[in-house]
């Protein structure tokens, strides 16, 4: 039997074991061709309240056990990663649309997130503090408890692991809420790899589900922490009710990130990077290149060189041949793309490649003639449309890449020092010299400023310790103190 055979999780969801969900079920399609793959158990509220009952309960054996055993199960899970990883990106490319060279990144991604939460368990967290009493005095970090994960579909693995493992790892328990568009890929495969890896019932918990089931997941009363993965709108609703609970919540969110190009830079790698933060996954990823600002004196070369790489791009089917780009998730998301890229034009953008729909796939586009209110250059499209701008000096540089809500993620390609001088400049959660705009590993700390997000929330013992535990002061007398 596999790892993802379907007779294990067919119409089911993981409440304490694979069960069928109150409310019913939910198709698994592969979007490029519209074939129905499977389905899965779709939660409901009530589904929420009874995994959170579980989840606190199993948490507290969880958290008193060695260290070295919550360990052991990360560091089997990140070998299942690696051991799967073939199957696993089979589902990613069906469900998710994704190419193979990008699934490969996602279980690359898994199992090194893996293997870094599996030292979590020993690592230091704690300080011994400074007293003017005749006492020891101490803070340290403990479990938060009770963690909801609600991940989205464009890396539903790589965003669903990133907390997953680490709050895990620090004796947590986990509600996991995957987006029902991917939901195996951003759900069953989690639940599955940490079942072989031998983590105790109750401590994962897997709850596709609606809107009602998203809000479920921040309400309920044993959950400390929501950790939410997506768009700026639905993370503020997310926000709102994590506040009016006093929980904490860590929200990563949209992007319209820019790529800076130098005076003076290799054009064709410069517009080979460009093209690569703007079309890895069809543009929907929160670090794509959205916005490319480019020299005056380099920006027509530019335009075409870019344009000539998304020209040479092939789009289709990624489980039926060698492709750049795959299908866009859905038809509303296509429609938007669309959309942008039409009233782009309208507002005097030039197509210089792509621009169409077919079915649905949309081409790789690259806009010229834009100004800085062109709806293509303020709004996040989340779809592989490639904004191009000239800029005349670096201060002008600098005030158009920070003149957005958005502050997540900025490439500068060219000079070293001149790209230093920009970058301090630069409001950004992420500075990438001489790259492009989309890059994450395990060991990095991963957040935005602005709307992108609350700061930088996941990856690296610091930040995962942050995240997902609590600090409590604790105080030792060597006897009862007088009062």
């Amino acid at each position: 039997m596999s790892l993802l055979d379907t007779a294990i999780w067919q119409e089911k969801l993981y409440l304490d074991g694979w069960t069928a969900g109150s409310g019913g079920t939910y198709p698994v399609t592969e979007r490029a061709t519209g074939k129905q793959l499977a389905a899965v158990g779709n939660a409901t509220p009530d589904d929420v309240a009874r995994a959170a009952a579980r989840a606190a309960e199993a948490q507290q054996e969880w958290a008193a056990k060695k260290p070295a055993e919550r360990a052991a199960v990360l560091r089997k899970a990140g070998e299942l990663w690696e051991k799967h990883a073939d199957e696993v990106q089979d589902w990613l490319i069906r469900e998710a649309g994704s190419v193979r060279a990008k699934a490969a990144i996602e279980t690359e991604m898994a199992a090194g997130i893996c293997f870094e939460a599996s030292a979590l368990p020993t690592h230091p967290r704690g300080e011994v503090l400074s007293t003017s009493e005749p006492r020891w005095s101490f803070a340290r970090r403990l479990p938060v408890g009770v963690v909801s994960v609600i991940a989205p579909f464009n890396f539903p693995l790589i965003l669903s692991i990133r907390s997953v493992a680490p709050a895990l790892a620090l004796g947590n328990a986990v509600l996991l809420k995957p987006d029902l568009r991917t939901a195996v890929s951003g759900g069953v495969t989690l639940v599955r790899v940490f079942e072989e890896a031998g983590l105790p019932a109750g401590l994962l918990q897997l709850l596709p589900g609606d809107a009602a089931v998203g809000a479920a997941v921040v309400d309920a009363p044993e959950v400390s922490v929501v950790s939410f993965t997506g768009s700026t709108a639905a993370g503020r609703k997310v926000g709102e009710a994590a506040a009016r609970a006093l929980k904490r919540v860590h929200l990563e969110l949209g992007g319209n990130n820019a790529l800076a190009v130098l005076p003076g830079a290799d054009v064709a790698a410069a517009a080979s990077a460009g093209a690569f933060g703007s079309f890895l996954h069809q543009g929907q990823i929160c670090m794509t290149t959205g916005r490319h600002l480019v020299h005056e004196s380099l920006v027509d070369e530019y335009v075409a060189a870019l344009a000539e790489k998304a020209r040479a791009l092939p789009v289709g089917d990624p489980a039926a041949g060698d492709v750049a780009l795959g299908p866009i998730i859905d038809d509303k998301q296509l429609a938007h793309i669309d959309r942008v890229v039409t009233d782009a034009v309208e507002a005097g953008a030039k197509v210089e490649a792509g621009g169409k729909a077919d079915g649905p796939f949309y081409a790789p586009t690259v806009l010229s003639g834009l100004d800085a209110e062109n709806p293509a250059w303020r709004e996040e499209i989340f779809g592989p449309v490639a904004p191009v701008i000239a800029y005349r000096d670096l201060g002008e540089a600098a005030r158009i890449v920070n003149d957005s809500e958005y502050g997540l993620s900025v490439g500068i390609l060219g000079d070293v020092g001149t790209a230093m001088k920009l970058a301090d400049l630069v409001h950004s959660g992420k500075v990438h010299i001489n790259e492009q705009t989309v890059g994450d590993e395990p060991t990095a700390p991963f957040g935005g400023w602005k709307d992108s997000g609350n700061g930088s929330r996941f990856g690296g013992a610091q930040a995962n310790i942050e995240a997902f535990t609590e600090t409590q002061w604790l105080t030792v007398r060597s006897e009862i103190a007088r009062y």
